[in-house]
């Protein structure tokens, strides 16, 4: 099957069918557009016409090259028309029944050398091969919408997929520009099956009412830097086809996490499936418009609940990383701040940390020399907690242990004045039982601050059972002050991010563990399909394996689901003192500085 695949055949010409078509014509094959709706021709045609147009407008293609590409692409409404093709990629529903009758018809018409590929991105490809006469010719070929933007292919392999058709759909990849993937056959691939487990966590977040559909996308967005939240995600993709894709899953799988959440086929039921349907998780101007617009579930503007209490200077408790930097956000806010550690010398220390950011600040052109001086002025060093007696708000940011909080926070009970804010910024452990350790549990509450604080927008704001509503009402006044986006959630595991972030992680490290992808092909896949900032095992090793562990410890011990258990591997590489790039060795290795 040494062949240039010259020739290619697109079966299906929906939005993604154009998007593959369009990629091949600009490259310089010869493609065929098949569809059995004349319409859905005649659209890919002026689709086609309208994104060349844009092209040659930004100086990407010449008027030349555009003419070319419109030439080289021909629609049909019958399969015939695939006769001569080398390659055939079906892009048709996602239904086995329509993909096998294709493939069988293909049979009868094409060359028994001629490879032929299904676009599925949830459906078994090795059962879509057993049904064909050639077995051995048929492939996965999964782009990403749009197809024309997105450089991940995964190239997926059944147990019949004879290694000539791999390799030369593979190399057609990488001349069309993209980083093609090799894997085998399961539900959802690679960035799929990571991907579509978290939006189906996210779902069901939403739908147990624990925060709303707003704070949960700008959680995910403003807290892990990416493109979309999960819930404008799966209103892009299709609830119906998400759904679709989950139940894949789970049948293989039998993982709970990936049961698709009720709510996806209640939505899918009533016809909301997403901004195809101008309704889904959010209200559109239209079907197909990705203008969202209010409805009965948009929040009110805040201000109709209780009055905040008033901070003018605040206490940041910690000689740490995170200390330093949130000392350095209420500072350049214009409050007054105590940055207390245990010793006036950590705390000088810490005080230092930020000088040499505020200078990295102005060597950058961010921040000029009289902005830098006055927020250090306002910053005071103590040695000693009892420098909190006059603070407002109290914030805690210390070694993430249950038993080292308490003990802060009963000092703090004691040292600070009736009225100040107390506010702890664990990522993990349960606000309620730092709280009781003082007599005042109405006055404490979570404000978890992202690593690098100065520069990471997301505070998740954690109220607790206890929590008074103008405590509530403060941190979200603060908030917006120092130029942060409050979300709210309530007192369990992992609050928002967490809660999604690391379950993802460890799905991404039991697809190593099953020797179904390699680090690089998982990292690159989530990258190149997902938009995610980093890979997952990139992330993993700058988080810290041991960090990690510990919050998939605490993720599984609350809601005692078995798919949430730390993946044996993630354990073993921290009982082997691997912790990621603070020790030069985690899931990669890295020079020591």
């Amino acid at each position: 099957m040494d062949t240039p695949l010259s020739t290619i055949a697109v079966v299906g010409l929906g939005t993604m069918g154009t998007g593959i078509a369009e990629v091949l014509a600009r490259s310089g094959r010869e493609v065929i557009g098949i569809d059995v709706d004349d319409a859905a021709t005649r659209r890919a045609v002026a689709s086609l016409e309208t994104s060349t147009a844009r092209a040659v407008e930004r100086g990407r293609i010449t008027e030349e090259e555009r003419r070319d590409a419109l030439a080289r692409f021909r629609t049909f409404c019958d399969l015939q028309a695939a006769a001569d093709a080398e390659l055939v990629i079906e892009v048709v529903p996602e239904s086995y029944e329509i993909k096998q009758q294709v493939f069988r018809e293909l049979d009868a018409i094409v060359s028994p050398t001629t490879i032929l590929a299904t676009g599925t991105n949830a459906l078994s490809v090795t059962r879509l091969a057993a049904e064909s006469q050639h077995p051995e010719r048929v492939l996965g070929l999964h782009f990403f919408n749009p197809a024309p933007a997105m450089k991940l292919v995964e190239v997926v392999s059944s147990v019949l997929t004879a290694p000539p058709a791999v390799a030369a759909v593979t190399e057609l990849a990488r001349r069309l520009g993209k980083e093609p993937v090799s894997i085998g056959d399961r539900p959802g691939f690679v960035a799929d099956g990571l991907l579509f487990g978290y939006l189906n966590q996210a779902a069901a977040m939403y739908e147990a009412n624990y925060a709303s559909r707003e704070d949960i996308d700008a959680a995910m967005k403003l807290g892990c830097g990416l493109p979309m939240g999960p819930l404008a995600l799966l209103d892009l993709i299709g609830i119906d086809t998400a759904r679709t894709v989950l139940e894949a899953m789970y049948s293989a799988s039998h993982d709970r996490l990936h049961a698709p959440a009720p709510i996806l086929g209640q939505l899918g039921a009533a016809g909301l499936t997403g901004r195809k349907a101008g309704r889904g998780f959010y209200t559109y101007a239209g079907p197909g418009s990705q203008t969202v617009v209010p409805d009965a579930l948009t929040p009110a503007p805040r201000g109709g609940e209780s009055a905040g209490r008033t901070v003018r200077s605040v206490g940041v408790a910690g000689s740490g990383t995170m200390a330093s930097g949130i000392a350095e956000v209420f500072a350049k806010a214009g409050y007054d701040v105590v940055l207390a550690a245990r010793g006036q010398e950590k705390a000088d220390i810490a005080k230092g940390r930020i000088a040499k950011s505020l200078n990295r600040s102005v060597t950058k052109g961010r921040l000029t020399e009289e902005a830098r001086d006055e927020t250090l002025a306002r910053i005071s060093a103590a040695g000693s907690l009892d420098a909190f007696a006059g603070v407002d708000l109290a914030v805690e940011a210390v070694a993430e242990d249950l038993a080292v909080k308490q003990q802060l926070f009963a000092t703090l009970d004691k040292v600070c004045r009736p009225g100040a804010v107390l506010a702890t910024t664990t990522s993990s452990l349960p606000v309620v039982a730092i709280a009781r350790a003082t007599g005042r549990p109405e006055d404490v509450i979570g404000m978890h601050f992202f690593n690098p604080a100065p520069a990471m927008k997301l505070v998740e704001v954690v109220r607790t059972v206890l929590t008074a509503d103008d405590v509530h009402a403060t941190v979200h006044e603060v908030c917006l002050k120092v130029r942060k986006h409050p979300v709210d959630c309530g007192d369990r595991a992992g609050f928002i991010v967490n809660a999604l972030l690391f379950p993802y992680l460890n799905n991404a490290i039991k697809m190593v563990e099953e020797h179904y992808a390699s680090l690089d092909d998982i990292d690159a896949a989530m990258k190149l399909g997902g938009g995610y900032p980093m890979g997952p095992f990139e992330l993993l090793d700058v988080v810290g394996l041991d960090v990690s562990l510990a919050i998939e410890k605490v993720l599984h011990s609350e809601f005692r689901d078995p798919g949430l258990a730390p993946a044996p591997l993630l354990e073993h590489l921290v009982a082997a003192g691997c912790l990621g790039r603070k020790t030069g060795r985690g899931f990669r290795e890295y020079a020591r500085r």
